[in-house]
């Protein structure tokens, strides 16, 4: 009895160190790597939405701390993110008998630059974009056009993630 309690003692240990290892977000963070820094997302769309580049520049921001143990820092980061909002664009998706818009659709695209100072090879350019749709007799304005910006954002900025710490 007492070796099958050993044994049992023994399973619960390296089960609860093998966990220790694994993260909940799925990010691959090597243990050099400290903090991370978010540099200004421009805003270079052809339409200019006020705010938009801040508020994207924070949602990563938040995104990253809330996921990994990663210290934001200013400059010098282990990690780093920059580029440009490059797209803001609503057109018509599909139209009524009448030619006029019956859903209407507001594209966001962000191109993102990454670096990492332990890993060259985890470096990359790339765009992401993502859409939100509402029908096309509302206008996208108060609280609709908040809910499509968060909405994007979360979907982008979770794309950044999964691209740059999470490899999928």
């Amino acid at each position: 009895m007492r070796f099958f309690k050993y044994i049992l003692l023994f399973t619960v240990l390296l089960t609860i160190l093998a966990c220790g290892a694994y993260s909940f977000t799925g990010a691959s963070i090597s243990s050099n790597t400290k903090t991370f820094q978010v540099n200004y997302f421009q805003n270079n769309a052809r339409l200019i939405e006020p705010g938009l580049d801040r508020g994207f520049t924070i949602a990563l921001q938040d995104l990253i701390q809330n996921q990994t143990s990663l210290s934001l820092v200013n400059s010098n980061g282990d990690l780093v993110y920059e580029g440009e909002i490059v797209e803001y664009r609503i057109s018509p998706t599909t139209a009524t008998a009448q030619n006029t818009a019956a859903q209407n659709r507001l594209t966001i695209a962000v191109n993102v630059r990454f670096f990492d100072k332990n890993d060259d090879d985890a470096e990359f350019e790339q765009r992401f974009s993502f859409y939100f749709d509402y029908a096309g007799s509302a206008q996208l304005i108060g609280s609709q056009k908040t809910t499509a910006i968060d909405e994007i954002f979360e979907r982008i900025t979770q794309d950044i993630f999964n691209a740059s710490l999470a490899k999928w």
